[in-house]
């Protein structure tokens, strides 16, 4: 009997461990979600590109990637954190001026993967309020902080009818130290594909190689051929299934 015991034990222990496991994997996942519609990337052999950027806005940092893209002639998407946005609510409106997507990033910057379901619906509403308080009138995408998302957070973007967006494209997101411009540059050309999705942080001076890194990236990649896409943009070029 303390044999049986011991082994249902040990098979408990087992499975219990695989399923934390699978929750982990799945809750860092840029390609899966248990509700709703994710994009990492899209389909086409268009040679189209989204840049997107996250966190903020800051007070002189928006002002430089603005300048950068409007030398550039590029349009591009900003997943804002709506205590940012709150804070500086200028800042919002000259993205939103300068002809650029807006979308939602989480009013607290949190890890959105154990809390509750109204505590969802409340970091999403109150910065989807901000953005249109700040003139924004297109659709408004969801990217989550970090990449993570478990049960409430895709269950409530299902029945809002909100896409969440992630990328395929990160050259900023992993490495410590944080890379150098050129690497910077190197990785983002050598991963960028037609519909790809690039994810860069720009709004804080930690990140001051990748604003350093933009001009070239846009560039290099001009060179390759690809045009500049918002998000709402880039899903029009979904090759038909």
């Amino acid at each position: 009997m303390t044999q049986r015991i011991l082994l249902w034990a040990g098979v408990a222990i087992a499975l219990s461990l695989t399923v934390a496991a699978a929750a982990w994997l799945y809750a860092r996942s840029t390609t899966a979600q248990l509700f709703g519609e994710l994009v990492d990337r899209v389909e086409t052999s268009e040679p189209v590109v989204a840049l997107t950027f996250d966190d903020g806005p800051m007070p002189g940092f928006t002002d430089e990637i603005l300048a950068i893209l409007e030398r550039e002639q590029v349009h591009a998407t900003f997943f804002l954190v709506g205590e940012a946005i709150a804070a500086y609510p200028g800042e919002t409106e000259r993205i939103v001026a300068a002809g650029h997507e807006v979308g939602n990033h989480s009013y607290s910057h949190r890890r959105m993967v154990l809390i509750p379901y109204d505590s969802v619906a409340d970091e999403l509403q109150r910065t989807d309020q901000l953005i249109r308080a700040a003139g924004y009138t297109g659709p408004i995408r969801f990217r989550p902080p970090y990449g993570k998302k478990l049960v409430n957070l895709p269950r409530y973007l299902a029945r809002e009818g909100v896409t969440s967006i992630t990328w395929d494209v990160a050259p900023d997101s992993y490495g410590d130290p944080a890379p150098d411009r050129e690497r910077l540059v190197r990785t983002t050309l050598e991963q960028v594909r037609p519909g790809s999705i690039v994810l860069l942080h720009v709004m804080f001076a930690v990140r001051r190689n990748s604003m350093d890194a933009l001009p070239d990236i846009i560039r290099g990649l001009k060179d390759r051929g690809y045009r500049f896409l918002t998000v709402s943009e880039m899903l029009e070029y979904r090759d038909p299934k």
